[in-house]
């Protein structure tokens, strides 16, 4: 593995699973073993406190169904769609005990092929798709596609250290923005950072200072109005690990309180906004050697929790709505999958059918109700998967 593949210097922790580092020492040792993505959606109308309610389709009794990808050896990390015929992941192949080639799969509508491979030493970890002829794909890097190939270019200086980016996304002025943590000498002295394109170069954004932490995910309602989520690392034995959000109102950015379990470890996997009025974030909460999924609603004035079901290693990666308007979750931890979806009626979130494999990346797709979740098998050795949820 090269060392300066950027899942070598993770710690453990809640937010996200080093599991391609920890697959390639077992598989180096033994022989055997096994996202923030697209985090903009379509606009859905404004609504009040909580979406409206959405009825359950009968059609969601169908299971997750794998679809072949032409990795046989690897991770796939984030995915995203335009539509039922346009969709793209990326990833990695594992071409020996030591050494990845980064790759890009494209879905038209009947099989996954492989459309290309990323730059040396981009290691993707987050996909934003504009067009067929726009996609940004972050990691170590950051790597951008014009629909012919793939141009690498270096994110800005950080006083932070060296910057790791854990989403991207895209807003309709033509910039990118991406958000993670820029850290020196470790994962436990990272400190988030947020840098944006203006369409030449990457540049570094100012933030209110929240200690110790990280940002994964990003999601943008307008060029003036994004939000970046995450984690406030815990600044003592004491006090708990907190979610963290921060807000661009087009001048700066601002930090926003963040609502949760008061005596719980919190934080941010993923967030959508789907109007200025309505944005969603999940994560995870854990209290002592307990962890469930939590979920948090922006109604264009507070944050307020909403209720989610107990379930063991429940943390949540991404929220999204399908074209129906049904608003899902999705996550895991390990090969503990789960997915949510929301009941307008009782104003909760339910269980849903899980996806059959290590989640590292979940989306809906515009204007249909299919679902896509990436990641790893469950069984097998560092077998790469993609399955669907479709009516």
């Amino acid at each position: 593995m090269p060392s300066n593949h950027p899942l070598l210097h993770r710690k453990r922790r809640p937010v996200r699973v080093p599991l391609l580092a920890a697959l390639v020492a077992a598989t180096t040792a033994t022989g055997a073993l096994v996202l923030t993505g697209l985090n903009s959606e379509p606009t859905a109308a404004a609504a009040t406190a909580v979406p409206a309610p959405s009825a359950p389709s009968s059609s969601r009794a169908a299971r997750w169904q794998a679809t072949p990808v032409p990795v046989k050896k690897g991770d796939l990390t984030a995915i995203a769609a335009l539509s039922d015929k346009q969709a793209w992941a990326v990833g990695y192949r594992l071409k020996s005990a030591t050494a990845l080639e980064a790759v890009a799969l494209r879905w038209d509508g009947a099989s996954w092929t492989q459309e290309s491979t990323l730059p040396e030493n981009s290691f993707p970890q987050a996909l934003a798709v504009r067009s067929a002829a726009d996609i940004w794909a972050v990691g170590s890097a950051s790597a951008h596609w014009d629909g012919t190939r793939w141009t690498a270019h270096q994110l800005d200086r950080d006083p932070g250290g060296r910057v790791v980016p854990d989403a991207v996304t895209t807003t309709s002025d033509g910039k990118a923005w991406t958000v993670g943590r820029a850290m020196d000498r470790s994962v436990k002295d990272g400190v988030p950072a947020i840098q944006s394109w203006d369409g030449t170069s990457w540049h570094r954004q100012p933030l209110p200072d929240v200690g110790k932490g990280e940002l994964s995910s990003v999601t943008a309602v307008a060029p003036d109005d994004i939000w970046a989520a995450g984690a406030a690392y815990a600044t003592d034995a004491a006090s708990p690990q907190t979610a963290l959000l921060l807000h661009w109102d087009g001048t700066s950015w601002q930090r926003v309180t963040a609502p949760g379990p008061r005596e719980s470890h919190n934080w941010i996997g993923g967030i959508t906004a789907f109007a200025a009025d309505d944005v969603w974030a999940v994560g995870g909460s854990t209290s002592g050697s307990t962890e469930r999924p939590l979920a948090v609603h922006w109604n264009g004035r507070t944050w307020t929790t909403a209720k989610t079901p107990d379930v063991a290693d429940g943390r949540l990666r991404a929220v999204g709505t399908s074209g129906d308007g049904t608003l899902w979750a999705a996550g895991g931890k390990g090969a503990a999958p789960v997915a949510l979806r929301w009941n307008g009626n009782t104003n909760q979130w339910d269980k849903a059918s899980v996806p059959d494999l290590v989640v590292r990346s979940f989306t809906t797709v515009p204007k249909s109700t299919t679902l896509w979740a990436a990641g790893i098998a469950t069984q097998g050795d560092l077998v790469p998967a993609i399955t669907r949820l479709k009516d």
